[in-house]
């Protein structure tokens, strides 16, 4: 596997295997994106959707670019800027607008059960633009995570005055296609540069994108709570400097498809903390789309085992690992 000369699978102890340091980093992206839900519908009880994109990515352009001038990694190479300008544009700029405007709308989560259809068009995308393979599991998985998400919005229309909600859906499920655009659009790029690097320059177009609003937040900051502030901040440096860092990690190691039907787990954590922090519980019938779409992932990630014969596992080198 080709490795850029600072790749963290070299700088990281030899001790650690990379397929569990890919893993970790799954894992920390799916709890800190999980956590952000629950951060931007408290924040934006102060900030309007604008405003809180773009201190959330100031925040995260501040990190980053310190993170960068650490490692001396510089500029993207050439290859790269194209995917670093959509992946910017799209995912960063216009993902973060669409899903602040659909939390005022609805709760946290249902707002990570309607964004987590993006892997659906993630995988499509991928298998169109990147040539990469859809076996039967990962449609069916699909297919079942977007009957969940079909509940989820058939929940939230039946409810309340009924035209809110539904531009709230509207708004998150922009929000998914946003998201799965901006992933697709990365892939490419990181075989140039760094996951740094390609965080770091989406961030950065993202944060100039989201510059209209500099007005709103500076009159949003002063009459805002500090808790709300810090909110903000939070999103920035956790789920956005640090999260999309060891996403671009993963995503430089695993299919664009695969690594995209993890994050149906997120929903699950999002509706465990804003039970906890937000008091926000769910219907019922949006907590069974919710299953559903874990059940999704779960049918997607599936492998069974293939039976092997003594020789199979003579021939295996120990601690070998099968991607």
């Amino acid at each position: 596997m080709k490795t850029h000369p600072r790749d963290p699978a070299r700088v990281l102890p030899r001790a650690l295997p990379p397929h569990l340091l890919t893993l970790g980093a799954v894992c920390f992206t799916v709890c800190a994106w999980a956590s952000a839900f629950v951060s931007i519908r408290s924040a934006g009880a102060a900030y309007s959707p604008g405003a809180l994109a773009l201190g959330r990515l100031l925040a995260a352009s501040l990190v980053l670019v310190t993170l960068l001038l650490l490692r001396r990694e510089g500029l993207p190479p050439r290859g790269a800027r194209r995917g670093i300008l959509l992946s910017g544009l799209v995912w960063f700029g216009g993902y973060t607008v669409a899903l602040n405007w659909g939390e005022r709308l609805v709760d946290a989560g249902t707002a990570s059960l309607l964004v987590n259809t993006g892997p659906i068009l993630m995988a499509l995308l991928a298998a169109r633009l990147l040539g990469e393979a859809l076996p039967p599991r990962l449609l069916t998985g699909m297919a079942v995570s977007f009957a969940g998400a079909v509940v989820v919005g058939l929940s939230m229309s039946s409810g309340g005055d009924g035209s809110t909600p539904v531009l709230g859906v509207v708004l998150c499920l922009l929000a998914a296609v946003a998201y799965a655009t901006g992933v697709v659009a990365q892939k490419p790029a990181l075989s140039y540069g760094t996951p740094l690097q390609i965080t770091t320059f989406s961030c950065l177009v993202g944060t100039v994108a989201c510059l209209p609003f500099a007005g709103q937040l500076a009159a949003e900051v002063p009459r805002a709570p500090l808790s709300a502030t810090l909110n903000a901040v939070y999103l920035g440096v956790v789920p956005t400097a640090l999260a999309f860092t060891t996403w671009t990690y993963a995503l430089a190691r695993m299919p664009a498809g695969k690594l995209g039907a993890t994050t149906y787990a997120v929903p699950a954590v999002v509706v465990l903390l804003s039970w906890i922090l937000l008091g926000e519980v769910p219907a019922w019938l949006t907590l069974l789309g919710g299953l559903l779409c874990l059940a999704g992932v779960a049918v997607s990630r599936h492998r069974p085992r293939p039976r092997r014969t003594p020789a199979d596992a003579h021939a295996r080198p120990p601690g070998g690992y099968e991607p």
